[in-house]
């Protein structure tokens, strides 16, 4: 169970029995999640407890002020976990036990959620999921403090694999790329940073950068509960090629949601990638239907310091005009087919109804509304 001295939210872990996959009862994949984040953010209670504070915030455990939130508040801020599910269920896909890549799935999360609490600070998004970012309640310095932390905890996290199970040599490789998969996912955020104002960024090299800022950690989440599940480094590699067209659907459908999406859907203000002038795929979908007096248009509004509300509805207005929400949407389902077909090529390569569990969660990312 998680530390003691934990929020009480946090010790009130649900374990309802669920069978593993050697057969023996256990926790459920999310209670083992969650037992796992909690003992790697434990190691953040030390000498300055606001460190730990920020974390239990963003991670949606706690308020603001240190109050343990409702089990709803938890829900909605947590989000649906995808990655770190993902490489439980790659695990699972290759004979392995999905307690066994517990510690890997917290370690996916709290590098997820590393990376999201900087692109907060860079972006200057004042809120995430439903309420204020971290920098927001503490300010820029802290929330860098906060993220540097979890990025550190992530990797405890990981080495609390069972060293039984999974050699120590084959935990050097896991851990050299999920380092690796760090600096692909930065290298992504610094492109992003670096296509802002600019218009001359292509679809193609969009579609680069989402590669690494984005579908580099479901890439490596596929190979990396394969390899701890016991996976051949062959297996594991088609599955990372599944991650990786998962990812990069995952993203497109964020681009759409971020000028389409509501508040509700998002937890985020309505159209906030165009309020912050973010080069997004429906933007330059955009750049190649637009005129020449529209692309005027659009180069005046993203090259002003802010675009306001007028600004916003002309861009969404020329957005709909050229029906690019369609296409966009035409493009996360390709992506989503391309995971698809990889699933139905190794399906015999995979533990029995394993195929079927990946595939839904295919579906449930298509589906999703945020």
């Amino acid at each position: 169970m998680p530390p003691a001295h934990l929020p009480e939210s946090v010790n009130h872990i649900p374990t309802n029995p669920a069978p593993t996959a050697n057969g023996t009862p256990g926790a459920t994949p999310a209670a083992l999640i969650e037992m796992e984040l909690a003992a790697a953010i434990d190691e953040l209670n030390d000498r300055a407890p606001l460190l730990q504070r920020m974390a239990h915030f963003h991670l949606g455990w706690t308020d603001s002020s240190g109050m343990p939130t409702d089990a709803a508040t938890r829900t909605q801020i947590q989000g649906k976990r995808i990655r770190p599910m993902l490489a439980m269920l790659s695990c699972t896909a290759v004979g392995g036990d999905a307690a066994a890549a517990a510690p890997l799935s917290a370690a996916i999360e709290l590098l997820h959620n590393f990376t999201l609490i900087h692109d907060d600070i860079q972006d200057r998004s004042p809120n995430r999921r439903h309420r204020a970012t971290v920098w927001r309640v503490w300010g820029d310095a802290q929330a860098i403090n906060a993220g540097d932390a979890m990025f550190a905890a992530a990797q405890i996290a990981l080495l609390r694999t069972d060293s039984a199970s999974f050699p120590p040599g084959q935990m050097v490789d896991l851990l050299r790329e999920f380092n690796r998969a760090t600096i692909r996912i930065v290298q992504g955020q610094v492109l992003d940073l670096e296509f802002e104002g600019r218009a001359d960024v292509t679809p193609a090299q969009y579609l680069s950068m989402i590669r690494g800022k984005t579908a580099a950690i479901v890439r490596f989440a596929a190979w990396a509960g394969a390899r701890i599940g016991g996976g051949s480094e062959e297996v594991a590699d088609r599955l990372a090629d599944f991650g990786d067209a998962l990812g990069v659907g995952f993203q497109i459908r964020d681009d759409l949601l971020g000028i389409w999406g509501t508040r509700d859907e998002t937890g985020k203000d309505e159209a906030d990638d165009i309020r912050r002038r973010k080069q997004s795929l429906p933007i330059l979908l955009l750049r190649n239907l637009a005129s020449d007096r529209e692309l005027a248009r659009l180069d005046e509004l993203y090259g002003a310091d802010e675009i306001d509300d007028k600004g916003i509805a002309t861009i969404i207005a020329l957005l709909d005009a050229h029906r690019v929400r369609d296409l966009v949407s035409r493009q996360v389902e390709e992506f989503h087919q391309r995971a698809a077909s990889s699933l139905a090529d190794m399906a015999t390569t995979l533990h029995p109804g394993s195929a079927g569990e990946l595939e839904k969660l295919v579906r449930r990312l298509e589906a999703r509304p945020s």
